[in-house]
């Protein structure tokens, strides 16, 4: 989860570079492009027969998120300081909490609700609302987060059934061609030393996708999302000596918010799903009664 932290953190950072010559649609479908390239040796080496399933609607719609999210995203972080960004970005884990209550009838109590919203009251301490002063780039990046939440809630569903392998290639084979479209509209060859950079873009983004799934096949969301916040330091780091970005006070201090909001859901999860286990292996031991 640190690897895929820092190859996210670096990520972020060849997106602002590379939006600084192409239009962030463009550089989303070369993400993609690449993301392909990079995993079509798998599927050739293993064999179309792992990629079989029956859940391609599925794949679609996650698809189709995860590029509202993408397109979202990579516009934001055009125009948006790279450490602000990053911070907004932990409310994904609040959209998905009111989104699993909402849509997947999940449980969730008071205390949870009222992390939620301690948490959006992060928010507004880093984006200061106020006459003129709520930007449309945080609006899009919460869009982003939102759409993000959403894709999280489908992969969560998928992770059921699917290999981790085969959900990150199934996203870039749909995404690819979806990309494809937006980018036409906004369409500039890129140059040479561009593309080299859009080409490391794809390719570490997807192993840092790789590297995020099988570290939640090998242990709890719970115990993991503490590791995932070490994107903000280095995303901090990155931008202040790539592009001389510093975050101010109340960034930090809204993100601390956000961030312990956020732990503190993860940690309601990880106690109902074990009180959930240990309640089931209870009814498993006790005999049957007439």
């Amino acid at each position: 989860m640190i690897l895929a932290s820092l190859i996210f953190a670096a990520g972020n950072a060849l997106v602002r570079h590379t939006t600084a010559s192409l239009h962030p649609f463009e550089v989303a479908f070369f993400r993609n492009l690449f993301s392909l390239l990079v995993m079509l040796p798998w599927v050739v080496t293993r064999g179309v027969r792992v990629m079989r399933t029956d859940r391609l609607g599925l794949y679609v719609t996650r698809a189709a998120t995860g590029l509202m999210a993408m397109l979202c995203w990579f516009w934001g972080l055009s125009v948006m300081p790279l450490g602000d960004a990053t911070a907004l970005s932990f409310t994904t884990p609040l959209f998905a909490t009111v989104g699993a209550a909402l849509f997947l009838g999940e449980v969730v109590r008071a205390r949870r609700w009222i992390a939620v919203a301690v948490g959006f009251a992060g928010v507004l301490v880093i984006v200061r609302p106020g006459p003129g002063s709520l930007s449309v780039a945080a609006l899009v990046v919460l869009a982003s987060c939102l759409f993000a939440a959403v894709s999280a809630l489908q992969v969560r569903s998928l992770a059921r059934s699917e290999t981790s392998a085969a959900m990150v290639t199934y996203m870039v084979l749909f995404l690819t061609p979806m990309s494809l479209v937006p980018a036409l509209f906004v369409w500039q060859w890129p140059d040479w030393p561009t593309l080299g950079w859009l080409a490391l873009l794809g390719t570490i983004l997807t192993f840092g996708h790789l590297a995020m799934t099988r570290a939640f096949a090998l242990a709890e969301a719970s115990a993991l999302m503490p590791y995932d916040y070490v994107k903000l330091p280095l995303s901090a780091l990155i931008a202040y000596l790539a592009f001389g970005e510093v975050m101010d006070a109340s960034a930090w201090a809204g993100a601390g918010v956000i961030v312990a909001s956020t732990l503190y859901i993860a940690h309601r999860e990880a106690v109902v799903a074990r009180s959930a286990r240990t309640a089931g292996a209870a009814a498993a031991e006790s005999p049957s009664k007439p």
